[in-house]
């Protein structure tokens, strides 16, 4: 599928380095703003109408407020845009980017430049124009999963001008960065980029957490301004850290409840329950993309995008593991989980678009089809420990002398653990095949009358297999593995916008989404399971009433939304051996989102986001119907975000961030939470000349200890305070 990839529509932008205030503009279009505000159609062929006439919730996350904001990962950019929260590692699930959109896991509808963007990854934010967030069941536009809807991050791509830029940052922690964005224009035809990335750091408050990565990103495009355009391009990105489960709940019994829940245990924030020389992280990822775009000059434009990709996700982590009653007593386990993991991706879709009027109906449609391929190989670790005690996670003098348990108050890192780790004999491989086809159509009845509508077919092949072998542990004979889920369905979505001035819209609309077994392909928390290998899909449907106004001559975008998801066959368990959908789970919330400059000088970005979440029915075991009415996992009630900057000379530019987020429970059965937290950062930027400019960040001002993801498990931390200064250029 070709996703949101949009532009922002703004006046020219001040060269990079420059302390200009920020132009923030929700709408994602691709216009010039010349003597007003130009608004021409979105970039996306998905999105066949402007995003102002488009009955959908749409959050652009612009590049300069990734840039001012100083957000280096992807976590940090969709930090802005209330409403998503990031899920944790374990359980299942690799270490990686897992957002939840609107109460439900999105780990899975990540996209780049519109194409599916599969495999466990931490994103960086070198090579990201901007992040586009589409809210609600969203498998109309991108097929399986998507239940709360879906990310689009837009990639640099070659542009008809030269410039070179880049950043070089020093701060506190250790944090060096530097980042080179370099364009050149061959001829009128032919333009080349390079984006290069390099960046090592330690995370503030937890001096034994480090990342360390570098990255490049070349493309070239052919025929920029002919009828058919060639973009090639390639990404590539590794890194090296000490991954972190951080701290493990109080738990003052054996197992909270939800009359008494735990929070992470009280504890020094710079205690580490990992061993720097058992645990490590290696990733890497490769995308190369081929586009191949034909206008027919008659309304017509066919597009064909071709993407090979790869990503390995290869670690050790401690656990600090809190289940077997061991916190309350003063001792952490160190449990493990682990993973050494590769996917491979190979996607073709084809777009057509075409205009055409019948009567006085003005149609903008899309038609469209897509084949993918993702295979994913899993070869886990056997970690052992020189104790044969230490598989049975009861602490005591024994284990702490082998070091897989260590004091809660005072744990050392530098434990000389004396285990041995190895690859178990054998591999879990998932294949996932997808065939679709899709239709859109935007109708303008009258000027301030449109529908809008789109439907999506899905073929669903997914097979996990693994072979037969000996549990080198146990000398337990483990049975081969081969199960398989074939799946198809059917999505659309539709609305009605009604446009009582050019400025302003309003809308209805609903919308539906899939997520078969194993959607997230053996690299995820949905992988295929004996349970539920000939379950149906789970489906979402969500109604949603809103509004958008572009204000102060569309300097000020405001939108406000209203919905109600409702998943009506979510897969519950009968009894240990079965798994049914008959399930039920729902979300009400409304939001609310600014962007763009109330003055000259004043820009302001962000919004709030309020869920009522509700796990209706989690079947009829006892211990699952317990959590009837309870709140989601990884779902905050309120949840709020403000970037805002203000032009103080023309040489220098303040700004600072404001984030809330409400208390997030980390399981089904409320038991576990991390409480709410307030955090505030400062920027100011100052423009030494024409090619240079000074940018000063203080993220989480009052070093304020607060929790960004809740597991069953641990809750993790976010960084404390942290300085950088960046010097920009342009030439």
């Amino acid at each position: 599928m070709q996703g949101a990839s949009a532009q922002e529509s703004q006046p020219a932008a001040a060269p990079t380095g420059q302390a200009a205030p920020v132009t923030l503009e929700r709408v994602t279009v691709t216009g010039k703003r010349e003597d007003g505000y130009k608004v021409e159609e979105a970039q996306s062929p998905k999105f066949t109408a402007p995003l102002l006439d488009t009955p959908k919730s749409v959050t652009v996350v612009p590049a300069e407020v990734i840039q001012q904001s100083g957000s280096n990962s992807l976590q940090d950019a969709l930090r802005t845009t209330p409403g998503i929260t990031f899920g944790a590692g374990e359980g299942g699930n690799p270490i990686g980017d897992r957002p939840f959109i609107r109460g439900f896991d999105s780990m899975s509808s990540i996209y780049v430049d519109g194409v599916r963007d599969t495999a466990s990854q931490t994103r960086d934010t070198f090579n990201i124009e901007n992040i586009e967030v589409i809210k609600g069941p969203s498998s109309a536009f991108g097929g399986k999963g998507s239940a709360g809807g879906m990310i689009n991050i837009v990639s640099k791509l070659p542009q008809a001008e030269n410039f070179a830029q880049g950043s070089i940052g020093v701060g506190t922690d250790s944090y060096f960065r530097a980042t080179a964005d370099g364009n050149y224009v061959i001829n009128d035809n032919t333009a080349v980029r390079l984006n290069a990335l390099g960046y090592t750091a330690n995370v503030p408050g937890r001096d034994e957490v480090d990342q360390n990565s570098w990255g490049f990103a070349p493309s070239v495009t052919f025929g920029m301004k002919s009828d058919t355009k060639v973009t090639l391009s390639y990404y590539h990105l590794q890194g090296n850290g000490m991954p972190d489960y951080s701290i493990p709940y109080s738990r003052p019994a054996s197992q909270s409840t939800k009359a008494n829940p735990s929070q992470p245990v009280n504890v020094d924030r710079n205690n580490f329950y990992g061993l720097t020389a058992r645990d490590f992280q290696k990733t890497q990822s490769d995308i190369a993309t081929a586009t191949v775009q034909h206008d027919f000059r008659n309304g017509l434009v066919f597009s064909n995008t071709t993407r090979w990709g790869r990503a390995t996700n290869d670690y050790v982590v401690t656990n600090p593991d809190d289940s077997r009653g061991n916190v309350p007593r003063g001792f952490v386990w160190r449990n493990t989980k682990n993973r050494d993991s590769a996917t491979e991706t190979l996607t073709n879709q084809t777009d057509l678009t075409a205009k055409f009027e019948t009567g006085s109906l003005k149609h903008s449609v899309l038609f469209g089809f897509e084949f993918s391929r993702d295979d994913t190989d899993n070869t886990p670790y056997n970690v052992v420990s020189a104790n044969p005690a230490a598989a049975a996670g009861t602490c005591n003098a024994s284990l702490v002398a082998s070091f897989d348990c260590t004091p809660l108050a005072n744990p050392n890192p530098n434990d000389p653990w004396r285990g041995s780790i190895t690859k178990m004999p054998f591999t879990t491989t998932t294949t996932t095949n997808t065939r679709s086809v899709y239709l859109f159509d935007t109708v303008e009845i009258t000027k301030q009358w449109m529908v809008n509508g789109g439907v999506r077919y899905d073929s669903y092949d997914t097979h996990a297999f693994a072979n037969a072998y000996t549990n080198p542990n146990t000398g337990a004979a483990v049975a081969q593995l081969d199960i398989r889920n074939k799946s198809n369905f059917f999505n659309y979505q539709a609305g009605v916008v009604y446009k009582p001035v050019e400025f302003g819209s309003i809308y209805v609309s609903y919308g539906t989404s899939s997520t078969p077994p194993g959607s997230t392909n053996g690299d995820g928390a949905d992988n295929i399971t004996a349970a539920q290998r000939n379950l149906e899909p789970e489906t979402a449907r969500s109604v949603e009433i809103g509004t958008k106004w572009d204000l102060l001559a569309k300097r000020l975008s405001l939108t406000g939304a209203i919905f109600q998801i409702e998943k009506n066959n979510a897969r519950v368990a009968v009894d240990a051996n079965t798994t049914v959908n008959a399930g039920k789970q729902r979300v009400k919330g409304f939001e609310l989102g600014f962007a763009g400059n109330l003055t000259d000088k004043w820009g302001l970005f962000g919004g709030y986001t309020y869920l009522n979440s509700e796990l209706i029915d989690n079947g009829p075991q006892a211990a699952n119907a317990a959590n009837n009415g309870n709140q989601f996992p990884n779902t905050p009630k309120s949840s709020f975000s403000l970037w805002t900057t203000y032009q103080v000379l023309p040489a220098l530019t303040v700004g600072g961030g404001a984030y809330y987020v409400d208390k997030v429970y980390a399981n089904p059965a409320n038991s576990l939470y991390v409480p709410s937290y307030w955090r505030f950062d400062l920027m100011a930027a100052y423009r030494v000349n024409k090619n240079l400019s000074l940018q000063l960040n203080v993220q989480n001002l009052f070093d304020k200890t607060y929790y960004t993801k809740a597991h069953n498990h641990y809750g993790a931390l976010g960084a404390g305070r942290f300085g950088m200064l960046t010097a920009n250029f342009k030439f």
